[in-house]
């Protein structure tokens, strides 16, 4: 369906791109993400729009004879159906968990079919998910320690306002209010990230030739890590903790991640 591998990396590119500003927008419900993502998604729409219209006008051929063909069109499907309701209707759940299983059903599809079409280009292209799975995963994880910091950074300047110690350590630690925020903008940041590295990584483990565990050590601590975090921002937005007692859970959260970073990874049987 595609003759370069570029297009299908832009496409990716576009759609995590996408998959990142729906989720701030679903978060903390920002316009000018919801406005960015949209228009990234659209274009992602049209790439895929214009490849399907290929099929059917020039080659005379609907994609759907094949089982992965027909992950092409509801892929292409979801999107209409994303870019429809994030258009007519504000409903910021359904907008991004439809694009969540887009992107993965999209990402299936292409390094499939980049292995079949594109021969060497395509497992070049499955080897690059696997580099870009790790890359995402520790930028994240990055995120995530800048987290941290601010987070000690709270507790420690709290403590100190606390203890009335009115020295030079209380203002150079920083604002308590814009601590916690820098703290809460860190994990936002980090979750679809890490959300999409989780995703790029069952796709390679299927795709690829080596043999990939759901109970692998490593994997099942990613996903805890993931839902440790879905948890602190379930707990803040929802629930709405502030301040020491989200720091708390922030620090104890970032204690896991480095549980499955050090103990897990060195008990995976494919990870480092």
């Amino acid at each position: 369906m595609f003759e370069f591998k570029w297009v299908y990396e832009l496409i990716l590119l576009l759609y995590g791109l996408s998959l990142i500003g729906y989720f701030i927008d679903f978060v903390q419900t920002n316009r000018k993400a919801n406005r960015t993502a949209f228009w990234l998604l659209s274009m992602v729409w049209g790439l895929q729009t214009f490849f399907l219209l290929t099929q059917v006008l020039i080659e005379d051929n609907f994609p759907i004879m094949t089982v992965y063909d027909g992950l092409y069109f509801y892929a292409w499907i979801l999107v209409t159906f994303s870019l429809i309701i994030n258009r007519l209707f504000r409903v910021d759940f359904l907008v991004f968990f439809t694009n969540v299983l887009g992107f993965l059903v999209m990402l299936i599809h292409i390094s499939t079919r980049a292995q079949n079409d594109l021969k060497n280009q395509g497992v070049q292209l499955v080897n690059e998910m696997l580099v870009v799975h790790i890359s995402l995963a520790i930028i994240s994880y990055g995120f995530f320690t800048l987290s941290f910091i601010f987070s000690i950074m709270y507790l420690l300047q709290y403590r100190l306002l606390k203890k009335k110690k009115w020295d030079t350590k209380l203002f150079r630690l920083g604002d308590l209010t814009k601590l916690d925020s820098l703290s809460y903008r860190s994990v936002i940041l980090g979750v679809p990230l890490l959300l999409i590295a989780i995703i790029l990584g069952i796709t390679w483990g299927y795709v690829s030739p080596d043999l990939f565990y759901w109970y692998d050590s490593k994997t099942l601590g990613s996903i805890l890590v993931l839902v440790v975090y879905i948890i602190y921002l379930l707990l803040r937005v929802v629930k709405g903790y502030q301040g020491r007692t989200i720091s708390l859970f922030n620090s104890a959260a970032f204690l896991f991640l480095l549980i499955n970073f050090f103990l897990f990874g060195s008990l995976s049987n494919f990870h480092f």
